[in-house]
């Protein structure tokens, strides 16, 4: 599957610097927060808690911080309410960006968002006026395949919609609730999961000239930046970050 993947960012933003690595803890801590204010501090009774610990660990978040989070978070330690909230709009050539927040504040969030999308030639639209185009599905992401088709074979012996091999890696796509079901039969079967999550997946991808793809990034680079900005989606086909 080409365009858009977490995996990618997550990789690039881990290679660029420590404080960008400090960005990504900052992101996971907020959805441990608000994880943990709408089904609880356990873990074994949160599903969606136990996830984000999984993605957390996927990237190399200390313990300590993240067993902060959640003491934050239940009210052991003072913290902060964060609500979430929602953006979509255009990029260059008429490309679907949406762009999901976790905010204390909704009237900064929404000025920063704005400036992003203007500043780049984008434009901020009305709700609903792309997520048509996306679908929300499990993503699996596996690395280091010996065999594609085996594993081809397990991952759609246990489910997978489908299976779509990148220049150095594998995404796996489920059902949006399985994607931990995935990982776990995976990796017992020796695969090696670097990560497992929820993302909005477009139904097609658009392509951009060489221009565009330029100012593109630069846009979706703007919004990852912000600190209430938790994740960006989109229907562009960038090439692959070295």
């Amino acid at each position: 599957m080409s365009g858009h993947s977490k995996w990618h960012n997550i990789q690039a933003r881990k290679g660029k610097s420590d404080a960008a690595r400090g960005k990504i803890f900052t992101k996971i801590g907020r959805e441990i927060a608000v994880a943990v204010k709408t089904g609880g501090s356990d873990p074994n009774s949160n599903a969606k808690l136990r996830d984000i610990i999984s993605k957390a660990k996927q990237n190399n978040m200390p313990n300590d911080n993240i067993e902060r989070s959640i003491k934050k978070a239940s009210g052991e330690l003072a913290g902060v309410n964060y609500e979430a909230i929602t953006y979509e709009g255009y990029g260059v050539g008429g490309s679907a960006v949406i762009v999901e927040c976790l905010t204390d504040n909704k009237n900064r969030t929404a000025g920063d968002v704005r400036h992003a999308f203007d500043k780049h030639g984008g434009s901020l639209g009305s709700t609903n006026c792309v997520s048509y185009l996306f679908n929300r599905k499990g993503v699996v992401i596996v690395t280091d395949v010996k065999d594609i088709d085996t594993l081809m074979l397990d991952a759609l012996d246990e489910g997978a919609i489908d299976v779509f091999e990148d220049e150095d890696s594998v995404q796996v796509i489920t059902e949006p609730n399985k994607h931990s079901e995935m990982q776990e039969a995976l990796e017992e079967k020796g695969y090696n999961v670097v990560s497992s999550d929820t993302e909005l997946v477009p139904d097609t991808y658009v392509d951009l000239n060489e221009e565009q793809i330029g100012k593109f990034q630069r846009m979706v680079d703007a919004l990852e930046d912000l600190d209430d900005v938790q994740e960006v989606y989109h229907n562009v086909n960038l090439p692959d970050e070295e």
